[in-house]
């Protein structure tokens, strides 16, 4: 399995987050019992479905050798497996972000350019 995974994460509650030391989830993460996270491969379906038509949206890589037990390969769309955190998602563990918007036809634009 790959060692970065992604999670998609409105600013302000990024913002929170960094000052509490830990990311508690999304509301679907709170109802789910884990926070969803992405691969690669996954991510562009994942905002697509998830986030079109959103802005002030922040890509978190998130490095998961920080993470034994609590993290979980599960089966979801298609099958595929995806990353499942079940605890909190500790700032430390987060090695980039970037600003993005989703488009409403679901395309990731990001502030950078690229």
């Amino acid at each position: 399995m790959t060692e970065i995974a992604y999670k998609i994460v409105d600013a302000a509650d990024w913002r929170a987050a960094v000052a509490e030391g830990r990311y508690e989830g999304a509301p679907v993460d709170l109802a789910d019992g884990y926070i969803h996270m992405s691969t690669q491969d996954q991510l562009a379906e994942t905002a697509r479905k998830h986030f079109a038509g959103q802005s002030d949206l922040l890509l978190l890589s998130v490095d998961l050798g920080r993470f034994d037990g609590e993290l979980v390969w599960e089966p979801s769309r298609g099958g595929a497996l995806f990353p499942h955190l079940y605890a909190p998602l500790p700032v430390a563990a987060v090695t980039a972000l970037r600003p993005f918007a989703v488009t409403d036809a679901g395309e990731m634009r990001f502030e950078d350019g690229r």
